[in-house]
């Protein structure tokens, strides 16, 4: 089981970031065996269509589910269509996200959030 995390660093004790097209890294954690591979995020500096970029990061990376602040139009389509289940944290440490998950206490994510065009937020 794969789970990606949109990260605003490298570690597990760094902070979930609650934006998913435009974090600095996704934090790959397979639950099952323990390994752990950071990615820095493709779509970060796209000038639009950061979610898109994302999305098809992580679909390539073949994982199970997301864990993000939230998912706009285009990022949930693509996720939700791939079969990735996605949930809702807020900006906790990347190991307070995952205890939260193995107690199936985060909430998924069942619609996207508002749009975003290009820009920082």
């Amino acid at each position: 089981m794969k789970i990606a995390i949109s990260a605003a660093g490298r570690t597990i004790e760094a902070s979930l970031d609650i934006r998913f097209g435009r974090c600095e890294y996704f934090q790959i954690h397979d639950i099952e065996n323990g390994e752990i591979k950071i990615l820095e995020n493709e779509g970060q500096n796209a000038s639009g269509g950061a979610g898109i970029a994302s999305s098809n990061q992580l679909i390539g990376e073949k994982v199970n589910a997301v864990i993000t602040g939230n998912l706009g139009p285009n990022a949930f389509e693509l996720i939700e269509k791939s079969g990735i289940k996605a949930y809702k944290c807020d900006s906790l440490a990347i190991s307070s996200v995952l205890e939260k998950y193995k107690n199936n206490e985060l909430e998924e994510i069942k619609m996207s959030g508002p749009a975003h065009h290009g820009g920082s937020h």
